[in-house]
């Protein structure tokens, strides 16, 4: 049974036509004889909606019971048992009511598609994760309802629902959307021209990338290398100079002259050259494009134009910018330069920008090294140079009168073989030894035009040339060849010091380092293979790249081993050998990374089952104790009532029964904050966020406390909060009772509130003895009392189920001193954006918790 498919539809905004478009596809598949069921969807009273639900079989809801009130959500368990074709699912981004299976109906969906049934489902684009902080500066609305990016990504199909702003609020102002009194409201606030082009721009931009990852995917999958400039994605190419700073700039300017540019900046690190580049300035510049909202990328290539191409094409590239050679006229000799060249090789698919910047033409430094791998033009220099340039200088001295010397001549030949050395290496210049000394003996040597040499101290004259020739040629190259391994040594330390460095920060996930991986190997994809045994199927603990996945190491173009049963594998091209070290330590700091992945994993587990134990051993302690001692007093007090032996009085009789109802009322008061901390635990606590006046709760919240033993103190002029009123109260509750147990007899706790910006604080104020500050945090942990011998019942869970309500809600809750004694609990909430309760009433599926219609708060 394989995995079911998720399509889903997404829109800017409420009422753009998610559920419309959802049923519509639903009638269509219907007509065409797919087994479609109508698993949830909530129509909002919008007649046109309703009137699409006509003709579909629909699934029973599942009700639950919550503070009083009944809700229905997706019965996963009945979906399932019909195991129809296709489920429709709207609202992925919902929270269910606490008691369901699971907290998000994005958790339903995953079972339903882990079952192999096909899903259909609508979400908001301001209900991703990832843009929750982006939609409340937009709106100045937090969306507590959210769904994970990835679970929106992995969809098979996503579908833009579009409406243009204009248009979605005439719907509204026709009553399409939402029921009249809610009109004005919406239209004034959330729905406001400028916030709906915001959102409707997010929805189309955050489209666009799922639509270049399908690109992407399509190009691997096809092995298509040529550019498709369906987007503008500016590559600009770095050295490390003083020059990469204005290169950067000016290519986040060509990317912002088009809806959706990226830049990426690319170091190449080759093993011949670039030795002016500084660390600092890399550090600065990698600095520079992130704030400017682009990548950087470390790539190490021996021909850096054909890294920097290969590279351009491999990210769909459009344009490439380049700074103008900083190298001085005569340098030119050594080659056109990296400019001329990736302009001359990028093809019609590629605009290369050459920028011109302060640092032209003032040179680079020492002349770049270029060690063994000299290229095609070096070579036939060299043997240019070893070959013809002494039969040319011969044929320059036999024509000028008078003699030089044969001493002048071999000095003359001896800087031809050492040029020959430098341009072309250890061969051209021995063969221009081999031919200067040949025509040293036949022109210049006595008896000339002969090759017999007459005088033997011209015999010694030459054997000393071809000597010292061979030797400066064999250190000339040895030089070179030194040089050369120590800037591939240098480009190697650099990469594996930013790899270490990021690895031991855990700033590098096993994803993120296999892509570095890629990218400086210019690979097509790389992948973590594991297996438990020799004889155990490969898995892929990570993998990345545009190709097939790969299963097994044999299947791979590189493979590294990693220990026995472990295997770094890349596919794309075959790695010379000098490029396995560097492979080796990416694929041991691969293998750190996900036993520090695996080891945090078992870390956060063992942490969770610790504080379960503790929790356990705690409630444990609890029941056996400060549960007892309530229920011992209702039992003797029942017995005492039933006793035939005693008569008792009206006056006893009704002590003993205020007794049971004292002891009923600390036992109600003992589960019901052992079931509010179980709440908090599992993480099932959803506030309902409505904005309301302090003076509404705070009173509200006394009532636990004894007459007189609280003084009130709420300015009528106090904003309102956005809390969950039933919470609020509780948390309040817990807080104050806690207050009146420590503080001393007839001194009352005083409960005061104040403004301070756009926060609200509640400060709940004791005269007790106070805490100190190395415990100030330790009493709001679970089943933590100060003190071993507390006053009054309770099993320590007052604050622990106060502060987590607090934080519920958005607030804080800290303790303080008390300025002459006593403790200070300091409540913080979020003041309210408005005074009007109505006017920024979110309607639902806009981002507040709506738990169907029936929800109170």
């Amino acid at each position: 049974m394989g995995r079911g498919k998720l399509r889903i539809y997404l829109g800017a905004a409420p009422g753009v036509g998610k559920t419309y478009a959802m049923l519509s596809e639903a009638h269509r598949r219907v007509e065409r004889g797919t087994d479609c069921v109508v698993a949830f969807v909530e129509h909002h009273d919008r007649p046109r909606t309703e009137v699409m639900l006509h003709g579909l079989e629909q699934i029973e809801r599942r009700e639950l019971e919550h503070r009083g009130s009944t809700f229905t959500e997706m019965d996963v368990d009945a979906v399932l048992a019909r195991r129809p074709q296709v489920a429709l699912v709207d609202e992925l981004a919902h929270t269910n009511v606490p008691g369901s299976r699971h907290a998000k109906r994005w958790q339903d969906v995953e079972v339903l598609l882990a079952a192999g049934i096909d899903v259909i489902s609508t979400v908001n684009i301001q209900h991703l994760e990832s843009l929750g902080d982006v939609v409340e500066s937009i709106t100045s609305v937090r969306q507590r309802e959210t769904v994970p990016d990835e679970v929106v990504r992995h969809a098979d199909q996503i579908e833009l629902v579009d409406m243009s702003p204009q248009a979605l609020r005439r719907r509204m102002a026709h009553g399409n959307v939402y029921k009249p009194d809610k009109i004005d409201a919406s239209l004034s606030n959330y729905f406001r021209i400028g916030n709906l082009t915001a959102l409707r721009e997010l929805a189309l931009l955050w489209v666009a990338d799922r639509v270049d990852e399908y690109l992407q995917q399509y190009r691997g999958e096809h092995n298509i290398k040529s550019t498709w400039q369906a987007r503008e994605r500016i590559v600009v190419g770095l050295t490390g100079g003083p020059e990469g700073r204005t290169l950067i700039r000016r290519g986040a300017r060509l990317a912002e002259k088009g809806a959706g540019g990226e830049v990426l900046a690319v170091y190449v690190a080759r093993s011949d050259g670039l030795t002016d580049a500084s660390p600092k300035e890399l550090a600065l510049q990698r600095t520079l494009v992130e704030d400017l909202g682009g990548t950087f990328h470390h790539v190490v290539g021996d021909d850096v134009p054909a890294s920097l191409l290969a590279f351009a094409r491999g990210v769909n590239a459009t344009q490439i910018v380049l700074g103008s050679s900083r190298r001085k006229a005569w340098q030119y000799v050594f080659g056109p330069g990296v400019g001329a060249t990736v302009a001359r090789e990028s093809g019609p698919d590629l605009d290369v920008h050459i920028v011109t910047h302060d640092a032209v033409g003032k040179g680079r430094g020492l002349p770049v090294a270029r060690g063994a791998r000299l290229g095609t033009s070096r070579i036939i220099g060299g043997w240019l140079v070893g070959v013809v340039a002494p039969v040319a200088l011969s044929l320059l001295l036999t024509s000028i009168p008078g003699d030089l010397g044969i001493a002048n001549d071999m000095l003359l030949f001896l800087s031809l073989t050492v040029a020959a050395a430098l341009l072309g290496g250890l061969l051209p210049a021995l063969a221009s030894a081999a031919l200067g000394s040949v025509l040293l003996n036949y022109y210049f040597a006595p008896p000339v035009h002969r090759f017999t040499i007459a005088d033997p101290k011209n015999i010694v004259a030459i054997v000393v040339f071809v000597g010292v020739a061979v030797a400066v040629a064999s250190v000339v190259d040895l030089a070179a060849r030194r040089t050369h391994q120590a800037a591939r040594l240098r480009a190697e330390s650099e990469i594996l010091s930013f790899l270490a460095g990021s690895v031991l920060r855990g700033e590098t996930t096993l994803d993120a380092l296999l892509e570095r991986v890629r990218e400086t190997f210019n690979m097509e994809s790389v992948a973590l293979l594991e297996r438990e045994s020799d004889v155990e199927p490969w898995t892929r603990a990570g993998s990345v790249g545009t190709s097939s996945p790969i299963e097994r190491p044999e299947d791979a173009d590189v493979d590294m081993p990693v220990g026995d049963h472990m295997a770094l594998a890349l596919t794309g091209r075959v790695l010379p050998a000098e490029d396995r070290r560097v492979l080796a330590a990416f694929a041991a700091q691969a293998a750190v990374v996900l036993d520090r992945q695996r080891l945090m994993d078992e870390a956060e587990r063992s942490r969770t089952l610790a504080e379960g134990n503790r929790i356990r051993t705690a409630l444990l302690a609890a029941v056996s104790h400060d549960l007892r001692t309530p229920l011992a007093g209702i039992k003797a007090a029942v017995t005492s009532l039933r006793s035939d032996d005693v008569e008792w009085s009206d006056e006893d009789r009704s002590e003993l029964l205020a007794g049971i109802e004292d002891g009923a009322d600390r036992l109600d008061h003992l589960v019901g904050n052992l079931l509010d901390m179980s709440r908090l635990q599992t993480g099932t606590v959803t506030p309902l966020i409505r904005e309301i006046d302090l003076d509404e709760v705070v009173p509200m919240a006394l009532g636990g406390v004894p007459e007189g033993s609280a003084d009130l103190d709420i300015p009528e002029s106090l904003p309102m909060v956005s809390v969950d009123k039933g919470l609020l109260e509780r948390a309040v509750a817990n807080i104050v009772e806690n207050a009146v147990k420590y503080s001393p007899d007839r001194t009352p706790v005083r409960v005061s509130a104040s403004a301070i910006g756009e926060r609200v604080e509640i400060r709940v104020v004791d005269r007790g003895p106070g805490i100190p500050d190395d415990a100030k945090e330790r009493v709001f942990e679970p089943f933590q009392r100060y003190g071993d011998a507390p006053r009054g019942a309770g099993v320590g869970l007052g604050l622990a189920v106060a502060r987590g309500f607090t934080e519920s809600m958005g607030g804080t809750l800290s303790a303080e001193d008390t300025p002459g004694g006593g403790l200070t609990m300091v409540l913080t909430l979020r003041a309210a954006r408005t005074a009007d309760p109505d006017a920024w009433e979110v309607p639902p599926g806009a981002g507040e918790l709506d738990l169907q219609k029936g929800r109170t708060a």
